[in-house]
């Protein structure tokens, strides 16, 4: 029991360790090569709608105003014909949260396709590599115009890759900023040299993150920066969907002539041309696995295809597929976590849309005044109250107040009142015991309030005070 546990020394080879990565060393510039495929025009159709949608939108028009309007100055948010109130943001707690369960369903079922096809990070580094392609060049011109010495073609290649980058990026940046103020004063104002100190701020700090962000970092921000690149292994399941190589099928990687059998020469598929590590975004070599730099844009999976095709080799070397499925098995589509995540996401949307349905569309507020009671000219006790109404449509509207609940207590109020769109209304009336049946202390009162024209209606409680008796 007592006997001590001999220690040895264990000589490892030099040459066997594995070099350390510094996580602070600075990366060398990514040059992809352009290319074309299936993937390829998928992923410009979701960055063409979303672009689309984030640059059109704004410019359309309702009622006379701008269609969608996050107005910080009014604190209201409308979109089309609905005005959403400070009091309306926990709908927008819930839209979050069902897009992150989204996010977390897509996650589980393909990776992180969310990142390669339709994130705002990559679709914009897209766009700055497209522009450095036509004005720089494709990969190897790059590369050489990167190592030649500063001259004059290299200064006017630079001046307008780095001139269209910035007009991007003021657009970006004018567009989200107009989000928040109406966009054509904005963007009157910055033509006039008259924008506010405020609205220019944020222009100019959204244009440099997008250009920083777009234009120098690029692969840093997904790797390095975005924490949903570094959760997301931990959703993966061995059924997951994810870009992988098929190493069973690939291996022995060699080059080898068209038309000979690479069993022949015990050769895999792999022909080891490098176009996949090529035209990576984030400069990685898909054959070594799965990797958290790995975006799931599929450039690998096209580049590889085109050249089996040329090669007359199956396509798919480079596929999206599961774990399970590259050991031999089928992959489940249907399995616990991720049926568990469609049925949450079922549940939220169904509570979301009925939170929007039933919606109202009028506030009532009541707030007792500081007097507790006095007696009025015709001798009753009365209570005064200050309501608050708030139209948060955007048509005028006429209301009814009433009182819902109050025994023996009668309300003096207009009989209508006039509501105009977006006002908030303090309108003070009062309450008197009319029916005294003797009882002392608070009685439970309840205003009600409803549209004369539309069904929208709200009610707010309160008490009324009489003296001791």
């Amino acid at each position: 029991m007592s006997e001590t546990i001999p220690v040895r020394q264990v000589e490892v080879d030099p040459t066997s360790r594995p070099a350390a990565t510094s996580l602070y060393a600075s990366s060398a510039p990514i040059h992809t090569r352009s290319f074309t495929g299936r993937f390829r025009n998928l992923r410009r159709l979701g960055a063409g709608l979303l672009c689309l949608l984030f640059f059109g939108t704004l410019w359309l028009d309702w009622d006379g105003r701008q269609a969608v309007l996050w107005s910080l100055e009014d604190s209201k948010f409308y979109i089309f014909g609905a005005t959403f109130w400070p009091q309306d943001f926990i709908l927008l707690s819930g839209l979050l949260i069902i897009c992150a369960f989204g996010l977390f369903f897509i996650t589980v079922f393909a990776g992180r396709v969310w990142c390669g096809y339709t994130c705002p990070q990559s679709v914009w580094t897209w766009m700055f590599m497209w522009v450095e392609q036509r004005t720089q060049g494709d990969r190897n011109q790059r590369i050489k115009l990167a190592a030649a010495p500063w001259g004059a073609e290299k200064v006017a290649r630079n001046v307008a890759k780095h001139g269209l980058w910035l007009a991007i990026s003021l657009a970006t940046a004018v567009t989200f900023v107009g989000y928040f103020t109406p966009v054509r004063e904005l963007a009157m104002n910055l033509l006039t040299l008259e924008v506010g100190g405020v609205a220019l701020f944020w222009v100019v700090f959204f244009t440099a993150a997008t250009y920083i962000n777009a234009g120098w970092m690029r692969e840093q921000v997904c790797i390095h920066m975005c924490p949903y690149s570094r959760f997301q292994s931990v959703m993966f399941d061995k059924d997951t969907l994810v870009i992988s190589y098929d190493t069973a099928r690939g291996e022995s990687r060699g080059a080898r002539k068209k038309g000979v059998d690479p069993k022949s020469q015990g050769l895999g598929d792999c022909i080891d041309c490098t176009l996949c590590v090529q035209v990576c975004p984030t400069g990685i070599d898909i054959r070594d696995g799965l990797q958290i730099a790995c975006i799931g844009c599929a450039a690998c999976v096209d580049a590889c295809d085109s050249v089996m095709e040329k090669m007359g080799y199956a396509k798919g070397l480079v596929r999206y597929s599961s774990e399970r499925e590259l050991e031999g098995g089928t992959t489940h589509l249907l399995r616990p976590r991720l049926v568990g995540y469609a049925a949450a996401l079922v549940i939220m949307i169904g509570a979301f849309a009925w939170l929007l349905a039933t919606r109202s569309e009028v506030s009532l507020d009541v707030i007792k005044d500081r007097g507790m009671f006095r007696e009025n000219a015709a001798g009753q006790i009365e209570n005064i109250y200050n309501l608050k109404l708030i139209n948060k449509t955007q048509q005028d509207l006429r209301y009814r107040l009433e009182l819902a609940e109050g025994e023996g207590l009668e309300l003096e109020a207009p009989a209508l009142i006039r509501v105009e769109a977006g006002e908030i209304l303090d309108l003070p009336v009062s309450v008197a015991l009319v029916d005294d049946d003797g009882r002392s202390g608070p009685r439970e009162l309840v205003f009600r309030i409803r549209a004369v024209e539309g069904d929208a209606q709200a009610s707010a409680s309160s008490t009324f005070v009489s003296p001791r008796r």
